[in-house]
């Protein structure tokens, strides 16, 4: 369908998450013209795909279906619009930004890319079966469930490290299982895992089976200098293999870190004037629901200052 609306807009918001429902509420109480687009036709973005919300401040012990439904009615009734179709290409026309579609064109002053990241999985049996049942790709979403009980996080980066702190507070055991024999996280980081008593790293150990009818309650575990398989009662898998950002649509327009994450600060502006990035696509320290969505007010309130000089 080739149709350029004869508005011109302020914002088209990429992706429907709690950055890009964030954006538009904040967006429609600026007084900006804007447009959400959401490739799927369902708001929510990642979070629909988590079990329970229980760090979310005031809507406690949600499902991530059911806080997304709250994101949504909100962006409603104060008449935000959102139109299911999948983006294309983004191209200059001038000092504006046109947002090319299978259901239309937009033609827009900035643009926000929300479009989120999804976690890496390894792709092992029982993985996505139990997804939301014991397995759990966010240490801090999820953590708290099972405080008192023996956890497995498998990696052994930064993040994996930093989950398996953050879980050896509250849980009775966590196995950090990794598969090489030295860890790649920072220094400061091992060195504050080794401390605790309640942490056994797993050297050369290759995750390859999850197990459990309604939750996990038994992983097997490959050794490969031993080539030897164990079973591991635990009661939850958490993994911090990597994230993969959803940033195809701008390869080659704008700055992206070597992981492909867009280059913004907490502005949101990326390297391209008119263009910002909000949530789990951007350079950033913490990805979680609150920081996605104070993305999206920070971006709105960048592009209200930038649309004052163009």
């Amino acid at each position: 369908m080739e149709q350029v609306l004869d508005q011109v807009l302020d914002i088209v918001i990429i992706g429907s998450g709690p950055a890009g429902m964030a954006a538009g509420i904040y967006a429609k109480r600026a007084g900006l013209s804007s447009i959400i687009i959401e490739k799927t036709g369902i708001c929510g973005g990642q979070v629909l795909s988590t079990y329970e919300v229980d760090n979310y401040p005031g809507l406690p012990m949600k499902s991530g279906f059911e806080l997304s439904e709250e994101f949504r009615m909100h962006a409603e009734r104060l008449g935000v619009t959102v139109k299911a179709a999948t983006v294309g290409k983004i191209t200059e026309q001038e000092n504006l930004k046109l947002v090319v579609t299978d259901e239309g064109d937009f033609l827009t002053r900035t643009v926000i890319v929300a479009t989120g990241a999804d976690h890496a999985h390894l792709g092992v049996p029982g993985e996505e079966e139990l997804a939301g049942m014991g397995v759990s790709y966010c240490a801090t979403c999820d953590g708290a469930f099972f405080r008192g009980r023996t956890v497995a996080v498998i990696g052994g980066g930064d993040v994996a490290v930093e989950d398996a702190i953050f879980l050896a507070r509250g849980c009775e055991k966590v196995y950090l299982i990794h598969r090489r024999d030295e860890l790649r996280a920072a220094k400061i980081l091992q060195d504050a895992l080794m401390k605790l008593p309640n942490v056994e790293i797993l050297w050369d150990s290759q995750l390859k089976e999850i197990h459990g009818e309604d939750q996990v309650d038994e992983i097997l575990v490959y050794n490969k200098k031993t080539q030897q398989t164990d079973s591991l009662s635990v009661s939850g898998v958490f993994m911090a293999v990597g994230t993969i950002p959803n940033t195809a649509l701008v390869k080659g327009m704008v700055e992206m870190d070597e992981k492909g994450y867009i280059v913004a600060d907490e502005t949101c502006a990326t390297s391209v004037c008119g263009i910002y990035a909000a949530g789990d696509v951007r350079t950033k320290h913490l990805r979680q629901i609150i920081t996605a969505a104070a993305d999206g007010a920070n971006a709105v309130t960048a592009i209200e200052q930038y649309l004052l000089t163009i």
